[in-house]
């Protein structure tokens, strides 16, 4: 890692006058650790295709305040499509009661802010924040050091929340350059189930860095359903880390979308704990101009008769820049681990990139285990095929593209959510939605 440079070494912890010593000594040795080590570069394996150099170049401020004064009700419903159940709206790092609701969560469920309980009484969640700095990377570290802000979720044993549960984060800087640390737990005790859902937006042109960690912990037979929708404007970065950690009999299926940012990194851990717990983990992610997608997945099977499945596939334009780097590791006495992991890309332009690198990592013999990747171009016989049959050439890559993704597609069963990407696929590659609806 290089050493730590320009404004973002400069930052102090967060410090309130009630934290207790861990987290205090926590903070503190967070942001020591990135003093001490820096940030990644491309010779630490995990970054070695996502350089960070315009990041660190940037003299961001951190905020302090919802200062966004442009936000309106119409500006959120428009990044985030309203899907009635609890809504927690987070500007610029920040609760807003304003644009908030909680309403229908089962009694004795948790859906509050960070911020509300490190008021409270922080000691809960301690074991979230007094690992060992920079055991995973320097963001997360710096977000250890920072977060003051974001959703704590706590299901007790049993409980069912029927509505998805929506977080918004949303930027508006005012022509300030700010970095915002958002940091969000989510405890599932067992048997208890819930749907979770992250959107990422800003106002155009602003420039930015989220910083952002979810956690979540889940129990024996607990389930999750999660789904990330990453769209901040391009002028902004992004950089998030997803760390799960699964109990016996668990299930966790994650779904993200890729959209915005300049550079953007979606990074996934999880670690299957228990015996029989099963993990899904899908992506699609839509890079355009010179923008940088980076998905980075980590799946650790650590007990017996573990699943997991992951599936990735990226649309590439432009200068665009894709990366995927999957990393399955099962270990020693981890028998019956059944695992499989996919990426596939489709390239629209001679000068879109993408480097794939999905691996597996074994130590014992009773698995199932397979992985693979591929990367190919617009099939120019299709092209010409449906050009044959009276649909127009834009119309015809639209279709192309949509049956490339429509996988990913039909895997969102939140029916508001899949009809949003269904319409970005339709817009953004210039075909008419009527054409590429199924």
């Amino acid at each position: 890692m290089s050493a730590a440079s320009g404004v973002l070494a400069g930052f102090e912890p967060r410090l309130g006058a009630r934290d207790p010593a861990w987290l205090a000594e926590a903070r503190v040795a967070a942001l020591q650790w990135v003093g001490e080590h820096g940030f990644p570069t491309h010779k630490d394996e995990d970054w070695k295709y996502t350089g960070l150099a315009p990041i660190l170049a940037v003299p961001f401020d951190a905020a302090t305040v919802a200062s966004g004064i442009r936000v309106t009700a119409e500006m959120i419903d428009e990044a985030a499509v309203d899907l009635g159940g609890p809504r927690l709206v987070f500007v610029n790092g920040h609760f807003s009661s304003e644009f908030s609701r909680v309403t229908g969560v089962p009694a004795g469920a948790v859906v509050t802010t960070l911020a509300a309980v490190l008021a409270a009484g922080p000691d809960r969640l301690e074991p979230f924040f007094a690992h060992a700095p920079g055991v995973r990377h320097a963001f997360a570290a710096f977000n250890d050091a920072l977060a003051e802000d974001g959703a704590f979720i706590h299901l007790p044993s049993g409980t069912i929340v029927d509505e998805p549960i929506q977080l918004v984060y949303f930027s508006d800087t005012g022509g300030v350059p700010l970095i915002f640390s958002p940091r969000s737990v989510i405890i599932a005790d067992s048997h208890s189930r819930a749907t979770i859902v992250e959107t990422y937006a800003g106002v155009d042109s602003d420039v930015y860095c989220t910083n952002a960690v979810t956690e979540l912990l889940l129990a024996e037979d607990a389930h999750i359903e999660h789904y990330k929708v990453q769209n901040e404007p391009t002028s902004a970065f992004h950089v998030a880390l997803l760390s799960v950690r699964q109990g016996r009999g668990s299930r966790f299926s994650s779904r993200s979308i890729m959209l915005g940012a300049s550079i953007a990194r979606h990074e996934v851990r999880v670690q299957l704990d228990g015996v029989g717990a099963e993990v899904s983990l899908d992506g699609v992610y839509l890079p355009q101009g010179d923008q940088l997608h980076d998905n980075t997945i980590f799946v650790d099977h650590a007990a017996t008769d573990c699943t997991s499945h992951q599936l990735y596939k990226g649309v590439l334009d432009g200068r665009a820049h894709g990366v995927f780097n999957g990393h399955i590791m099962v270990r020693h006495g981890a028998d019956g681990t059944d695992a499989n992991q996919k990426n596939k890309n489709l390239l629209l332009s001679d000068r879109a990139e993408v480097d794939t690198r999905p691996r597996l990592e074994i130590y014992t013999d009773d698995v199932k285990c397979t992985h693979g990747a591929a990367v190919g171009q617009m099939d120019e016989e299709a092209l010409l095929y449906l050009q044959t049959r009276a649909i127009p050439l834009e119309a015809a890559r639209g279709l192309l593209i949509y049956a490339f993704v429509h996988e990913m597609v039909d895997r969102i069963e939140l029916d508001p959510l899949r009809a949003q990407l269904e319409r970005v696929v339709a817009t953004r590659f210039g075909s008419d939605a009527t054409v590429v609806a199924p």
